[in-house]
């Protein structure tokens, strides 16, 4: 397929991880990838090259989810460019764990303004394009931590239960037009940001009694933003083995 006659999907934080495995899997329906980086502009190249490994089309962009200005100025500029913006998926966030009553301000503001604040920053100029195109679909990438609250997280749940509750709301404003917002709830995944977790000890909480593998999580949105979630909207979708 000519790359610019493929439907566009926007991945936030697609340089590793979740947000990698997710930019390979819409590849690899299609898609033109667009994969988002703040700083890590090799490992954006790496998600690129493996993407044109296996036949697919993407390109990389960086920009900071958490700066409203350079968000709205690069996302319009790829719905300048590209025949259409069918597919964003929100995956970029940070964490910066401690006690609540220990914790900086400034690592509280952070957390919220890449996660929730990077949100609002990149969706509101991508639903005013799928609104006109009356069609799209939003997947954002929330986590068990929004769901039941880790100790040392207050932050980190905080952004991510936020993403639930703004997704639902939009999702109820946006129906209409054939546009479809989603979220996942990952549990424990394997990535850069677990590797540091005593995981063997996690494992036991865990029904499966094993960690996920990003692509799990990435075969999960894909389904979302294809024609076979056609007639789900405004659902959080939870990948953790188990946990509740």
């Amino acid at each position: 397929m000519e790359e610019n006659k493929r439907e566009t999907a926007l991945v936030t934080g697609a340089s590793r991880g979740i947000g990698r495995a997710v930019a390979l899997e819409l590849a690899r329906s299609g898609y033109h990838v667009v994969v988002n980086y703040r700083s890590s502009e090799a490992k954006a190249d790496e998600t690129v090259s493996l993407i044109e490994a296996e036949g697919g089309s993407a390109e990389k962009l960086c920009f900071n989810v958490a700066d409203a200005s350079e968000s709205r100025r690069c996302v319009e500029n790829v719905i300048a460019r590209r025949p259409s913006l069918d597919v964003l998926v929100n995956n970029a966030g940070i964490t910066a764990d401690n006690l609540f009553l220990m914790m900086p301000e400034e690592d509280w503001n952070a957390v919220i303004a890449t996660t929730l604040n990077g949100f609002f920053n990149v969706t509101q100029p991508a639903i005013k394009a799928m609104m006109k195109a009356r069609r799209g679909s939003v997947v954002s990438m929330s986590s068990l931590s929004a769901l039941v609250g880790n100790r040392g997280q207050t932050n980190y749940s905080a952004a991510k239960a936020g993403l639930i509750a703004a997704s639902k709301a939009l999702a109820s404003e946006v129906a209409r037009l054939g546009i479809r917002i989603n979220v996942v709830a990952p549990g424990l995944i394997r990535t850069d940001m677990t590797q540091n977790i005593p995981q063997e000890q996690i494992r036991e909480r865990i029904p499966m009694r094993r960690v996920g593998e990003p692509e799990e999580v990435a075969k999960v949105v894909r389904f979302l933003c294809s024609a076979d979630a056609s007639y789900m909207t405004g659902q959080v979708i939870s990948v953790n083995g188990g946990m509740f």
